[in-house]
């Protein structure tokens, strides 16, 4: 169907975050500068985390493809000099975090997991919006207000939060480990 020349197809199917991003940067350090990787994936999460996490990585995304139900990441590594992986400085627990909300400080909490992943369940009063409609949807905050950032593990807050500060929002803040491992108030289906 496509005349992609690859070097190296990776097989992340049926994983979900950050199964693919982990899976991703070790085939991608087994590469020498320039090759091309092909990463397959099913998870839709997929499309917004790849392309964040190359970005901040400084390999080349070259797109994706859709077949069926597989996605087909394209990635040009870059050469040693691009390739200095990115975090963002200000990061925050998820005990430090449960005790803003508690003391009720005005901050805005934002969850980037999928609609799915956060109508399961989420901490209250959190503002969804999914990594892949960051861009466009960056309008409904407050560059000026505390802006806290949180996704299932911390990988795809950190790459939002990135965009944010890069984008001129002042104050934002990564919640680390995430919801994976949050034990305070949730809504959820269930209640």
């Amino acid at each position: 169907m496509n005349n992609i020349k690859v070097n190296v197809v990776l097989d992340a199917k049926g994983l979900a975050c950050p199964m693919p991003i982990v899976k991703t940067r070790k085939a991608i350090n087994d590469l020498e500068a320039g090759q091309v990787l092909e990463v397959q994936a099913t998870d839709k999460g997929s499309i917004a985390d790849i392309k964040a996490w190359a970005g901040s990585t400084g390999h080349q995304y070259l797109g994706v493809l859709e077949e069926g139900e597989v996605l087909k990441h394209y990635l040009r590594k870059a050469s040693g000099e691009e390739t200095i992986e990115k975090k963002h400085p200000n990061v925050v627990s998820n005990e430090e975090l449960e005790g803003k909300l508690k003391e009720d400080e005005n901050i805005v909490l934002v969850d980037v997991r999928e609609t799915a992943e956060y109508v399961f369940n989420h901490i209250p009063n959190a503002v969804s919006i999914p990594m892949g409609d960051l861009e466009s949807r960056m309008n409904e905050l407050n560059k000026d207000q505390d802006i806290y950032v949180v996704c299932r593990t911390g990988n795809r807050s950190d790459l939002a939060a990135q965009k944010l500060a890069e984008k001129g929002f002042k104050k934002v803040v990564n919640v680390v480990p995430g919801m994976s491992q949050w034990t305070g108030e949730i809504k959820s289906l269930n209640n």
